[in-house]
Order: C-alpha cells, then sequence, then structure tokens
C-alpha cells in the first residue's frame, strides 16, 4: 500500500516569522541563527527549522512545529525543541550498566549477579526436561545446600560453546602475535595441563612460570618461544668466558716495565 504524502498548507509554511517570534520569545534573541528550511508533518502540520547559535551546541538546530485548525486561517505554535542536526556532536548510545562490565573491571568487593534466566548456565539438579518455576528452583538450592551436592547451577553446551569460542579467539589462541611467532605448539609443550571435560581436546592450561600465560588457558595450537623443548640456535648461545690468567708479575719487575 503505497502512503500518501501529506500535502504542504500554505499558511502553515509561510508562519515563518510567527515560529521565529515564537522560538525568540522562549529561548532569546542570540541563540537563534537563520531560517533552515520547512518540513511538512502531516495535514496542516509543518516543523520551521531554525539554527542554533548557543555556544556548545553546533549543527544542532532549532525546531519549531505549527499547525493549523481546519477552516482557520491563523496557526499556532505547537511545539518548540531543540534537535541535532547531521554534523551535531551527541552523546554515544546508552549502553545497560551490565553490558559496559568488561573482563579487569570488578574491584575487591564488586558484585556481579548472574540473571536468573542467563543461557550459559543450567540447573544441575532439575525435574526432567520442565521448566523450573521460582518455587522450584528455591526447592532445588535448599536440598542442594542440605545435601551438599555443590552447584546448583552449571554450564549449559551454548556457555560452554561461548567460553571456547572466546579463548580460542583470544590472546591463548593461535591468532595471536605471540603464537604466530612461537617455534612449536602447546600441544607439544611438557608444561601444559590438559583439562578435563569436552574441552580437553582444544585447551589446556599453561604451568611455565617464565611464559606470558602461566596459569591461564591455551588451546592446543596456541604457543610462545617458552616452550619445553625450545633451544637456541648456536649463534644466539652466551659466548664461553676465556681461561683465568694466573697473574705472577710483582710490583718491582712492573716498575721495571
Amino acid at each position: 500500500m503505497t502512503k500518501v504524502r501529506a500535502k504542504a498548507d500554505a499558511a502553515a509554511v509561510g508562519a515563518v516569522d510567527v515560529a521565529r517570534d515564537a522560538l525568540v520569545a522562549d529561548v532569546g534573541a542570540a541563540d537563534v541563527g537563520e531560517h533552515l528550511g520547512h518540513v511538512v508533518e502531516g495535514e496542516r502540520v509543518v516543523t520551521h527549522l531554525f539554527g542554533c547559535t548557543r555556544k556548545g551546541y553546533a549543527g544542532w538546530r532549532w525546531s519549531v512545529t505549527v499547525a493549523r485548525a481546519p477552516r482557520q486561517k491563523a496557526v499556532t505554535v505547537d511545539e518548540v525543541v531543540l534537535i541535532p542536526g547531521d554534523e551535531a556532536i551527541v552523546a554515544p548510545e546508552w549502553v545497560p550498566y551490565r553490558e559496559r562490565i568488561k573482563p579487569g573491571d570488578l574491584s575487591p568487593g564488586d558484585l556481579l549477579p548472574v540473571e536468573e534466566d542467563d543461557p550459559r548456565l543450567v540447573p544441575t539438579y532439575s525435574f526432567g526436561d520442565d521448566l523450573l518455576d521460582d518455587d522450584e528452583k528455591s526447592q532445588v538450592r535448599r536440598v542442594a545446600a542440605e545435601l551438599g551436592l555443590g552447584r546448583v547451577r552449571t554450564l549449559s553446551l551454548e556457555g560452554r560453546d561461548l567460553a571456547a569460542q572466546r579463548w580460542y579467539d583470544g590472546d591463548g589462541g593461535p591468532s595471536s602475535p605471540l603464537a604466530q611467532a612461537a617455534p612449536a605448539s602447546c600441544t607439544s609443550c611438557g608444561f601444559l595441563m590438559r583439562l578435563a571435560g569436552p574441552l580437553s581436546e582444544m585447551f589446556g592450561v599453561c604451568a611455565n612460570g617464565d611464559a606470558n600465560d602461566d596459569g591461564r588457558v591455551v588451546s592446543l595450537d596456541h604457543g610462545c618461544g617458552a616452550h619445553s623443548e625450545v633451544q637456541l640456535a648456536k649463534k644466539h648461545e652466551p659466548q664461553p668466558l676465556p681461561d683465568h690468567v694466573f697473574d705472577t708479575l710483582t710490583d718491582d719487575e712492573l716498575e721495571e716495565l
């Protein structure tokens, strides 16, 4: 269905002075620039745009909307607002606090609760395939706590896959500059401690205290210069020190020289 474009109302389009007078009365003449044009909003409704000369608002514009009632000759002012233009400096799009948190942002004492329906986690003890309501989840937690059964929730398949992809794409994966320049991969390194479970075929933990990745998860095709089997080329080996020289000269012999 084709949308019918509203016809421009001559009285509303010509009400530039009316719009400017209303704007000046609201914000003062010092902040109002030249008329930049108009936009037809609807039947007998037009918005007039004026430049904004207020300091700190470069690229912004004043928007004054006027309207004319049916069978009326005069127009009335509906609203006066300040809007950003294409070149205006505006604040970045708001991002929820939970999504702004990055690894390393937490300080001692900070809390970061996990949402109840986080797809990365699933109940460790559940009632078949039925979804747990709040009362059933509370019962599961109480039973688990009383029996000492450990975790109430564990990683879901989605949570495990997200973690694996994040690790593989990160600094502990094969694409990092450290791995690209490594003489061999972690899979043949004696300092690699393999993980248990489904991720054991892709990842391990570095146990080399001299390596950058000590104590971190690394992919088996990651690598670094601290590989257990790395050897220096002969030209890079330290040069042996010369033999010690035994000084037999006495003070009298030195004076004679």
